[in-house]
């Protein structure tokens, strides 16, 4: 792992062609079958809810000839028909997007929202109706298309240096959507009273009034699809090695950014039109693979049509459940809630692997001595922590408190500081562990869903009980942590908890709970603000017995992260090689999963769940030239405590008296800092 994540290629267990192949065919008739009650499911619901607004025998002619004085026939021409439209419309083309960008990309987990398009367009619509809303006024979608746009060229900027390849267009993505995500995030929690209608907008809505929406997207998905179909094999040959793919003469850094570039077009088109709708690219893609669509060629046909398939059903499914013209639920929302059940039901006929070379190693400089750099980084913290105890914003404006006055503010401050810094510590330990066991930079304790279950819990638990304290919320999110660990663990038993399985699981399980968290808090409950500060990682509500509580485990769990170490620095040997030294891999995997998710539980019941330390502070470490386990997380360790006190300092001071969430602040700090060092050389 020394070189990067790369380097773990041969830790996956690639199934051989034939056997691929063998069980490919073997699950065509359970596919078929499926596809088959599906679609009998979509024309059932379809019928009953065209059947609700009119009669059959006025079918024909309100779709063609409606009678303007008989207002259902106005209603179904011009509402229920371009709605159905629309997302037939959108859905082929996310799920066409989510294959561009995992071919492209050479990720599994790539998907519209990786390339940070949908918080760039989310952004863009926040700043303009708090700043500038003539714009919003003269049209929504060339504001969303004109922030969506800036997030790919804020990405190609941070990646061009590289040559666009796909680990550094997969790390800007990231990158840029988190930091896009936060600010959007903090303008929602400082002036929620004027975003309100930009939150259902955000979760998707395809509600339609004409036929204007789906003639502006019909020629340019169109174009774009057209495009795309002439590039097929251009586009097959950027899932070969990029050493590879040079050597016989293809034109890489041209093919990789036309491809990116019709594939945001294509996000972008459909973020306009109707809003941000999340999973439908990742879920389809996935389920085209499932379904034995091995060649590029197959996938660009079969991930439009799931695509197209699994909008279709989501719609239908919220006008059975509010009414033809209901839009009480956000589609978007519905697109998980049906999806991500599918596709952990399908997840063990997934063969991952042949279609996607890991990510090739990115040269990153690395240190012979990196002590020095270690107490850099330890003495920062201590200069930080420091200020958070010593120093802060009160009546009579910023000061350093001492004896006498700073007793009664350390008895509020030192718990906060202290539950930020273990929770800091533990999430990018987990993060840490994550990417070199995985391999894959995407890779963080979200992405195995246990911060989303503890966040249900949580949910579950505001809307309840009447009144639930401390101790029942608290409860509540590690009972939500643990279950969905064992459910992830369940799914990754039979295939020896392979990491890719164990990631496409993670996504699914935190795309359902991520939906049914919006679908309890899109009907504007008060208690939802509330939710929203914990979500966005708040150190609001801690105590004293909490946070020692929080700084006992994490020392506990810290204390143990040597025994891992020689098993992180083995992983770049491969499963194979493993096996012939005598080590268990399934048994390893299990034990580093299970510190992932102690980990990952302690901190989020905490802090919440926080977004970015996990997943930023290993990359942080490692290209400050930390390449061997113990000094990466040592050093990994240290800078996501540094950020997330800093974080919790700047949240309770900046604004004083009102506060900015810890979690936000830490995305806002740690993201400029990383996009410096992706820029380096």
């Amino acid at each position: 792992m020394a070189e990067g994540f790369g380097s773990a290629a041969q830790s996956r267990e690639i199934p051989a062609g034939a056997k691929h192949c063998i069980a490919a065919r073997r699950d065509w008739p359970l596919v078929a079958i499926l596809l088959s009650v599906t679609l009998a499911a979509l024309a059932a619901a379809t019928l009953r809810n065209l059947s609700v607004q009119l009669p059959s025998a006025l079918w024909f002619d309100a779709a063609f000839a409606p009678d303007i004085d008989d207002m259902r026939q106005v209603l179904v021409h011009y509402a229920f028909l371009p709605r159905l439209a629309v997302s037939l419309l959108c859905g082929a083309a996310l799920g066409l997007a989510g294959t561009v960008l995992q071919q492209v990309l050479r990720n599994p987990l790539a998907s519209p929202e990786t390339v940070g398009v949908s918080a760039g367009a989310y952004l863009a619509l926040a700043l303009a109706t708090l700043f500038a809303p003539s714009l919003v006024a003269f049209g929504r979608e060339w504001v969303a298309l004109a922030g969506a746009f800036a997030a790919l060229a804020a990405v190609l900027a941070l990646s061009w240096h590289k040559r666009v390849s796909p680990l550094s267009v997969v790390l800007a993505g990231l990158v840029v959507s988190l930091y896009a995500g936060a600010i959007g995030a903090a303008l929602v929690v400082l002036n929620h009273e004027w975003l309100a209608g930009l939150f259902i907008w955000g979760a998707g809505s395809l509600g339609q009034q004409d036929w204007v929406t789906t003639l502006w997207l019909l020629p340019r998905l169109g174009f774009v699809a057209l495009a795309i179909g002439l590039m097929t094999r251009p586009l097959t040959l950027l899932g070969l090695e990029d050493d590879g793919a040079r050597s016989l003469g293809v034109p890489i850094g041209i093919y990789r950014f036309a491809g990116l570039g019709m594939a945001v077009a294509l996000i972008a088109f459909v973020i306009a039109a109707v809003g941000v709708i999340g999973f439908v690219g990742l879920a389809a893609a996935a389920l085209a693979r499932i379904g034995g669509a091995r060649r590029l060629g197959q996938r660009l046909v079969m991930a439009p049509l799931l695509g197209a398939g699994l909008l279709w059903a989501a719609d239908q499914a919220v006008q059975l459940a509010t009414g033809p013209q209901g839009d009480l639920l956000p589609t978007g929302a519905m697109t998980a809630l049906l999806g991500a059940p599918l596709l952990l039901w399908l997840l063990p006929r997934l063969s991952l692997g042949a279609e996607f070379p890991l990510l090739a190693a990115e040269r990153m400089p690395r240190i012979r001595r990196p002590g020095t750099l270690l107490a850099a980084i330890g003495l920062a913290l201590f200069v930080v922590l420091v200020l958070a105890l010593f120093c802060g914003p009160g009546p009579d404006g910023w000061s350093f408190s001492f004896g006498d006055q700073l007793r009664p503010l350390l008895s509020w401050r030192w718990p906060r500081v202290l539950a930020a810094l273990s929770a800091g510590a533990m999430l990018a330990l987990a993060g840490l562990i994550m990417q070199r066991l995985t391999g894959n930079p995407m890779a963080s304790p979200e992405v195995l869903g246990i911060s989303a279950g503890a966040a249900l819990g949580m949910v579950v638990a505001m809307f309840a009980v009447s009144d639930p304290g401390r101790p029942a919320q608290t409860a509540a999110a590690a009972i939500g942590a643990f279950a969905t660990l064992l459910a992830v663990l369940a799914i990754g038993r039979r295939a020896a908890y392979a990491p890719e399985r164990l990631l496409l699981a993670g996504v699914a399980l935190t795309a359902l709970f991520d939906a049914l968290i919006l679908v309890l808090t899109a009907a504007g409950d008060p208690r939802a603000m509330l939710l929203i500060n914990w979500l966005t990682g708040s150190t609001y509500g801690v105590d004293r017995g909490s946070a020692v509580l929080t700084a006992s485990v994490a020392l506990c769990l810290l204390l143990t992260a040597p025994l891992f170490v020689r098993w992180l620095d083995m992983l770049p040997l491969g499963a194979p090689a493993l096996r012939s030294l005598g080590v268990d891999v399934a048994r390893t995997r299990l034990l580093m999963l299970l510190m992932v998710a102690v980990l990952t539980a302690a901190a989020t019941l905490i802090v919440g769940p926080l977004t970015f330390i996990g997943l930023m502070a290993p990359h942080l470490a490692r290209r400050l030239g930390l390449a061997r386990a113990l000094p990466q997380a040592v050093g990994a360790v240290l800078a996501g405590a540094l950020i997330m006190v800093l974080a919790d300092w700047i949240g309770r001071s900046l604004i004083f008296p009102r506060q900015i969430p810890a979690g936000l602040v830490a995305t806002l700090i740690g993201g400029p800092v990383l996009m410096w060092l992706l820029r380096r050389r």
